[in-house]
C-alpha cells in the first residue's frame, strides 16, 4: 500500500481519520437500529446454515463504503460483505470494515452487536472504531494516544491472577471447529474466574480495553472482526499476540495484560 509523495501529504492525521470513522460508525449504526425497528428482511446463510447475513449487513456496508470513499477516494477499502475496493491512485491506507459484528445476536434481538470501522497503513492500525448503538456508546483509538470510550481515556485490566481473571472468548460456525474451541474452554475453565461468550468480537475487545473482562482470545477470528479493537487494546496497554491456527481452527488473537499472557497462552499457544 506504498503512497506518492503527492498522496503522502494529502493523508489526515490519526485524529481526522478517527473523527471521520466514528461520524461514519454512528451512521451506520443509526442506520442499523432502523432496520431492527422494523424487523428483518432478506436473511441468508454463508459459510454454514448458522452464518447469517442480513439486508442490514449489506446495506450498512453499502453505507460505509459510499460515505468512506466520498471522503477519501484513494484509499483502499475492505469489508466483510463486499470485494476489496483497490483505487486508481492508491493512498497508502486501508480501511477495514465489518458492518455488524454480531449479526446472530443482532437478528435474535441480543443488543450485543457493533460497527468495527479500522484505517490502517503499512505499519498497522492507525485509528480505529468500535460502535455499540444499543448502548450509545463509542470505543476508539488511534495510534500514539489512549484507548476511549466516548471520547474518555478507558483503562485495562492489570490483573495478575489467572485463577481470578474473567475472560472473553467466541466460537466458530463449523461444528467440527466448534467441537475443538469446547475442548480449549474446558482445559481454561477451571483455572479462571470464569468465561463469557456474548457473540460479538469487536465488543468484546472493546470491553477487554476498558477492563469489562480481564482478557480475550478466539481461534477463526477475520480481520475485519479485529481491526478497530485490537488498535483499542494496545492502545489501552493491553498485550496483543496472534495465534497460529490449530486445526480445524484458523488462526486468531489473544488479548491480555502481560501478567497473563503466558499463564493463559500455556493453554492456546
Amino acid at each position: 500500500m506504498g503512497a506518492s509523495p503527492a498522496a503522502a501529504r494529502a493523508v489526515s492525521s490519526p485524529t481526522e481519520l478517527r473523527t471521520l470513522a466514528e461520524s461514519v460508525a454512528r451512521a451506520a449504526g443509526q442506520q442499523l437500529l432502523e432496520y431492527a425497528a422494523r424487523g428483518q428482511r432478506g436473511v441468508t446463510a454463508k459459510s454454514t446454515p448458522t452464518d447469517l447475513v442480513s439486508e442490514a449487513d449489506l446495506a450498512t456496508e453499502r453505507l460505509i463504503r459510499d460515505r468512506l470513499s466520498a471522503a477519501r477516494p484513494d484509499d483502499a477499502i475492505l469489508g466483510e460483505e463486499g470485494e476489496e475496493y483497490e483505487p486508481a491512485r492508491p493512498s497508502g491506507l486501508r480501511w477495514v470494515v465489518d458492518p455488524l459484528d454480531g449479526t446472530v445476536n443482532y437478528l435474535f434481538g441480543i443488543p450485543q452487536w457493533a460497527v468495527s470501522i479500522a484505517v490502517e497503513d503499512e505499519a498497522g492500525g492507525v485509528a480505529g472504531v468500535v460502535y455499540d448503538p444499543s448502548r450509545d456508546e463509542v470505543w476508539a483509538a488511534e495510534r500514539g494516544g489512549p484507548a476511549t470510550l466516548d471520547g474518555k481515556p478507558v483503562h485495562a485490566s492489570q490483573a495478575s491472577d489467572l485463577s481470578l481473571a474473567m475472560i472473553a472468548t467466541g466460537f466458530g460456525y463449523d461444528a467440527q471447529v466448534r467441537r475443538a474451541q469446547v475442548r480449549v474452554v474446558a482445559d481454561i475453565l477451571p483455572h479462571v474466574r470464569d468465561i463469557r461468550r456474548l457473540g460479538s468480537a469487536a465488543l468484546d475487545l472493546a470491553w477487554t480495553a476498558a477492563g469489562r473482562y480481564d482478557a480475550y482470545f478466539e481461534r477463526g477470528t477475520k480481520h475485519w472482526d479485529v481491526a478497530a479493537g485490537r488498535l483499542i487494546c494496545a492502545q489501552a496497554g493491553l498485550q496483543v499476540r496472534e495465534l497460529a491456527p490449530d486445526p480445524p481452527a484458523e488462526e486468531g488473537i489473544l488479548v491480555a495484560p502481560a501478567a497473563l499472557i503466558e499463564p493463559l497462552g500455556a493453554f492456546l499457544f
